[in-house]
């Protein structure tokens, strides 16, 4: 008979570690406040970088044709004159006077400008700078006595879709359909050069009321600001307010909300919300990158 031994029974130490304790739960509404809190500083970071940086803007109106179409989205940046009471989005600080490390705009910039009084943006061109006398007649430009230098060009073709209807009431006599069946509104262009060089085109309709104005001085602090649509811009050669509407002469430099750099995308307004498919069609090809600042041609 074989002696064997009967199988070792092995029995867990009493000393042995036990299975961790899964961790508590985490209430549901603290992981709801971190969401909120996370989300909160998201938006606390966007808006202080439209506020303080950059912020995209889109163009509401027909007074800076042609560089400049209603549903064109362009780039303004904050920082390049400092910072005031308009440079915060949705204007939500007090007006005070004066800017926070402020420069003066330079003659020619395309601007962000908030009418005095007022909660809209415009945008409009700087023209005058403090001390300069600006004077319009028969609606050419004269800047401290001198009229500016200016060119008849080739008529501007702007194509017409419902962003650009070329309206009678606006543009009267301005449609006109090619031989293929397409619609344009033709502007007359009038390229001007400012004394410090920069070169753009303005629209010149015929005679409006704006055609005739001033001379007027710059006082120090403020600029002064024109459309390049020259006769359909409400601007600083009007008062503030209805009927006119305009920025109701020099307007002060803490009402400049940022400059103008670049267009990023245009649309024509042939979109609907409910077909994805439209928003790409309403693009308008050929509008994106293009630089707004030095020659405007």
């Amino acid at each position: 008979m074989s002696d064997s031994n009967p199988a070792e029974i092995v029995k867990p130490s009493a000393s042995a570690e036990a299975p961790a304790a899964p961790p508590p739960a985490v209430p549901k509404e603290n992981a709801l406040w971190r969401e909120i809190k996370g989300i909160a500083w998201v938006l606390l970071a966007v808006l202080g970088f439209h506020s303080f940086i950059a912020k995209p803007f889109y163009i509401p109106s027909e007074s800076m044709m042609p560089i400049l179409l209603k549903g064109d989205r362009l780039v303004v940046s904050k920082y390049p004159f400092g910072w005031s009471w308009v440079s915060p989005s949705f204007h939500v600080f007090p007006h005070w006077t004066g800017r926070l490390l402020g420069t003066m705009p330079t003659r020619g910039d395309v601007v962000i400008v908030t009418p005095p009084g007022q909660s809209d943006d415009y945008i409009k061109r700087v023209i005058g700078l403090p001390g300069d006398t600006i004077e319009v007649r028969g609606g050419r430009l004269i800047i401290n006595n001198i009229p500016v230098k200016s060119e008849v060009r080739p008529s501007a073709m702007i194509a017409v879709d419902p962003n650009a209807p070329c309206n009678i009431d606006q543009f009267p006599g301005n449609l006109v359909e090619t031989s293929d069946g397409r619609e344009f509104c033709r502007l007359p262009i009038v390229r001007e050069t400012l004394p410090n060089g920069p070169t753009y085109d303005t629209v010149d309709l015929g005679r409006s009321p704006g055609d005739d104005y001033g001379p007027v001085t710059v006082t120090a602090d403020h600029v002064f600001l024109m459309g390049d649509n020259r006769d359909r811009s409400a601007d600083s050669r009007f008062p503030l307010g209805p009927p006119d509407n305009g920025l109701g002469g020099p307007v002060p430099w803490e009402n400049i909300g940022g400059r103008a750099e670049f267009l990023t995308f245009s649309l024509d307004g042939g979109a609907s919300w409910l077909n994805p498919i439209s928003w790409f069609q309403s693009l308008r090809s050929g509008r994106a990158g293009d630089s707004l600042r030095g020659t405007k041609g």
